[in-house]
């Protein structure tokens, strides 16, 4: 973005990023074939200042992805691998007696400290060092021995898991997936892509990443995300289809009561507003609707809401169940 932004009106940066994002485009496409809608929505976390969770089989460019956007970004990049004996300590640091005459200690970060950290294979570990994501995630701090250190921003978490291997894995708690904003589902390309990523990854790479934004620019525009007006009515939508997918509310719809055992909580429309926001920016425009809500649902609720032993019996994934609250929850009059 140009160095007056801060100069600038929340609309006119707005306005101006469809630019912005041409170029990031540009610089993700030297090394990135295909995945648009996977591009599209970490950048919308990226601007609502969200973590995101992608789910894919080994060799999708997962992590590629995830690199590469921190270098189109200029910021600083931490890859954690995620195994079953890593420890906390081994994410967020250590304290180490440096004067043993006065006893003092010090501390040594660990790579928790970074602007963009993969947490490879996330489900790879136990739970004791997964839950040492917890607190950084939400509060941008770590606390050790009584002393708080906070990380820099932008702070973004992406982990990323595979999904067919369960033997030795360690599925996520509730908690720690309520944290991240999206998540995003990763599929094979297309035959054309393919064919593509097979011609580019068997030949010399030489190509250079050249930073579109700063840690500065990236935190004015999450201003800007949080500043846009968004009217009563896209909220109550976003909050009833969030309340829509609880069995237990009093309106809750006949398929939820069927088909879902617990519901998305309030964080599920908070994302879901953000989200929108963001949405909006990336695209340029000032205008949102509840076709954006829509838009983003699934990335949003899949991780948030818990089917059944009768889903399981029918067949049912959470996405149907969130297509089928898209489908059936009317946006409110008005």
């Amino acid at each position: 973005m140009p160095e007056h932004t801060t100069h600038m009106s929340d609309v006119q940066i707005v306005e101006s990023f469809a630019e912005t994002r041409k170029a990031i485009d540009a610089e993700l496409r030297k090394i990135i074939v295909g995945q648009g809608e996977i591009i599209d929505h970490l950048l919308t976390a990226v601007l609502a200042a969200g973590h995101c969770l992608i789910i894919g089989v080994p060799g999708l460019a997962k992590t590629l992805i995830i690199k590469t956007l921190a270098q189109t970004f200029h910021l600083k990049f931490s890859r954690i691998q995620f195994t079953p004996d890593l420890m906390p300590a081994d994410i967020i640091g250590t304290e180490y007696i440096e004067d043993m005459t006065v006893s003092k200690m010090s501390f040594i970060k660990g790579p928790i400290f970074a602007n963009v950290i993969l947490a490879d294979e996330i489900n790879r570990t136990p739970p004791k060092t997964q839950s040492a994501l917890l607190e950084v995630m939400q509060e941008h701090q770590i606390t050790v021995a009584g002393t708080t250190y906070h990380v820099e921003l932008p702070f973004f978490v992406l982990a990323t898991q595979n999904p067919i291997e369960q033997e030795g894995t360690y599925p996520l708690p509730e908690a720690q997936q309520d944290r991240f904003m999206f998540s995003l589902n990763i599929d094979y390309p297309t035959r054309e892509e393919e064919v593509l990523v097979i011609e580019s990854t068997t030949a010399k790479l030489d190509y250079a990443i050249d930073p579109v934004l700063d840690g500065p620019a990236i935190l004015r525009l999450q201003d800007v995300v949080r500043n846009m007006p968004v009217s009563r009515h896209i909220v109550e939508y976003a909050t009833e289809l969030a309340r829509a997918s609880r069995p237990t509310d009093e309106h809750a719809l006949s398929f939820a009561k069927d088909y879902v055992s617990w519901g998305a909580g309030p964080r599920a429309a908070q994302y879901l507003i953000l989200g929108v926001k963001a949405r909006a920016v990336l695209e340029g425009r000032v205008n949102i609707s509840c076709a954006d809500v829509r838009a983003i649902a699934k990335p949003v609720m899949r991780h948030r809401i818990y089917t059944n032993f009768n889903a399981d019996a029918d067949g049912v994934s959470v996405d149907d169940v969130i297509d089928k609250l898209v489908a059936t929850v009317p946006e409110p009059r008005g």
